[in-house]
């Protein structure tokens, strides 16, 4: 089905920062799958923890135990403000299972009979119905509705704003069940939230009983110069999502909730493939790997160079650029709104200069690169992106 718009390179290989197309053509991945290949590609220790993986059990039921389940668990909570955990297989489906754990949450501890969920402007949950529609992004809904209900929006790090409306909303009584909201604004423009919004943000929740839900799907297990986007803000959330990072390439999502908010029994959610031996034994390799080479200090660094050099650009190309925002190796250029080019032409003007890059909406370049890129692929990306700017000169 025609649901990608594809660039035509076709990826054969990868490995480390690196992939190769299938005319032998070798590009600097700034991508990583979207944030997702946290060990780069083809990492040794991952073929190797899988390889043996593959020997013993690749997927059995949620019926039984599973041990590389419980010791991911296990790791997620030593290492989170979180209790407990439950698996699934995306980012989307793992905002689902914290749509339903907000929904329960408003019924038995607000005693909320359609319960509401806020959630930001310019916010990214998903493409599953439930996702989109809380999605504070309005072309995503278009062919689409009736979006499913019970989501009210407002403006990303504007307290006034919130208050308003959450003032509005339980003006007779309570109504808001949780707030789903990214620490960071991935697909939204690489939009860092404001510390002192959340806090207030999470004083105003408490206050309330309102389950804070942060959507750590881009942000989370390192990429930010923390293991989670919330230790960047100061705050705890009550619950929060995982996936793309999470299994270094491989298809795992989580929702993880502290005690309080973990409202789920017995059959009120589940998944087939969620938390299987394979998935999980990534994720826990992912996360060891992470810890052995000390990635999260590197992430800040490494960031801090992205950063640097990226902001030496928009001084050099005043009238094309912006500024430069985001987190560890989540950095997103921005393009000047009266630019005729978009984040897309760059995107694809930068395949010629073997380079591979992604937009964050119309008018922000983004760059997600393996957590271990070296200081010299720090280099080659900017002077690859250099030479991609200078063809809109």
């Amino acid at each position: 089905m025609g649901t990608y718009k594809r660039f035509p390179v076709t990826l054969l290989r990868g490995k480390g920062c690196w992939v190769w197309d299938d005319h032998g053509h070798q590009y600097l991945d700034a991508v990583a799958g979207i944030a997702t290949c946290s060990l780069g590609h083809s990492d040794r220790v991952l073929r190797r923890s899988l390889g043996q993986q593959l020997k013993q059990l690749q997927h059995v039921s949620n019926l039984y135990r599973i041990p590389e389940q419980e010791a991911l668990a296990h790791w997620l909570v030593e290492n989170s403000c979180a209790d407990s955990v439950f698996f699934c297989n995306s980012g989307a489906e793992a905002n689902e299972a914290a749509i339903k754990l907000a929904r329960k949450h408003g019924h038995r501890r607000r005693g909320i009979d359609r319960p509401i969920i806020l959630t930001a402007n310019s916010s990214f949950h998903g493409r599953t119905l439930a996702a989109i529609s809380a999605t504070g992004q309005p072309n995503y809904h278009k062919g689409f509705e009736p979006m499913v209900e019970g989501f009210e929006f407002f403006p990303f790090n504007d307290l006034q704003a919130f208050e308003q409306q959450l003032n509005r909303l339980e003006a007779q009584g309570p109504s808001v069940a949780a707030v789903l909201i990214e620490p960071l604004q991935g697909e939204g423009g690489v939009n860092p939230g404001e510390a002192s919004f959340f806090r207030h943000l999470r004083e105003i929740c408490s206050q309330h009983q309102i389950l804070l839900i942060f959507d750590e799907v881009q942000v989370g297990m390192g990429r930010c110069g923390h293991w989670w986007g919330y230790q960047q803000l100061g705050v705890e959330p009550d619950a929060f999502t995982l996936a793309k990072g999470l299994g270094g390439g491989h298809a795992i999502g989580a929702l993880l909730v502290k005690q309080h908010a973990d409202l789920f029994e017995p059959g009120d959610h589940a998944s087939t493939f969620g938390g299987n031996p394979f998935a999980c034994k990534a994720a826990l390799t992912v996360a060891k790997e992470i810890e052995r080479r000390g990635l999260i200090s590197k992430v800040q660094q490494r960031g801090a160079q992205l950063r640097e050099g990226l902001t030496d650009l928009v001084q050099r190309f005043p009238r094309q650029l912006k500024g430069v925002r985001g987190w560890g190796l989540l950095q997103g250029l921005v393009i000047q709104d009266e630019s005729t080019f978009t984040a897309p032409n760059v995107a694809q003007a930068a395949l010629e200069e073997k380079l591979l890059v992604i937009a964050a909406g119309p008018k922000v370049v983004r760059m997600v690169p393996p957590l271990i890129i070296k200081p010299s692929e720090i280099r080659q990306l900017l002077q690859r992106l250099e030479a991609t700017l200078a063809h809109f000169r």
